[in-house]
């Protein structure tokens, strides 16, 4: 089990971070070889579920997840996003915390993978990655790229 997470400030509203985090396939447009379908008519609620696809043909793999919590900001109220994912190559969960403080937003990006068949001792590599994949896409997502 790897478990990682990203804080960042951003001087965009609260309103206007939530819709870029939960924009998912403009996730697609930051990760490589990466495609994201969403299975389910808009907008966003509990019950979306949307795959990841990341790979070139054939080659590749699926990460399947559904929104099993979802609460957008409202002034004095946080935002809050939980997805499940449920793959087979890919499990655990993500949260998206987001909170407006002064005239910032606070973000907190948290998350847990299984990855199927890595081992164990391989966790703290795979959390390092995932903060360094998942901090550049909050990055560039906050930056409107």
């Amino acid at each position: 089990m790897s478990a990682f997470r990203i804080d960042r400030t951003s001087p965009l509203s609260a309103d206007e971070v939530w819709r870029r985090l939960t924009d998912w396939p403009a996730h697609a447009d930051q990760v490589p070889l990466t495609r994201i379908a969403v299975l389910t008519p808009g907008p966003t609620r509990v019950g979306t579920v949307f795959v990841a696809r990341t790979g070139i043909g054939r080659a590749g793999f699926d990460d399947p997840m559904e929104v099993v919590r979802w609460q957008p900001p409202a002034p004095g109220v946080p935002g809050h996003c939980r997805l499940e994912k449920r793959g087979r190559a890919i499990t655990g969960w993500a949260e998206i915390h987001v909170r407006e403080e002064g005239a910032a937003t606070r973000v907190r990006w948290e998350e847990e993978l299984r990855i199927g068949l890595l081992p164990g001792p391989l966790a703290p590599l795979t959390a390092r990655a995932g903060r360094t994949v998942f901090g550049r896409v909050v990055d560039r997502l906050l930056r409107g790229r």
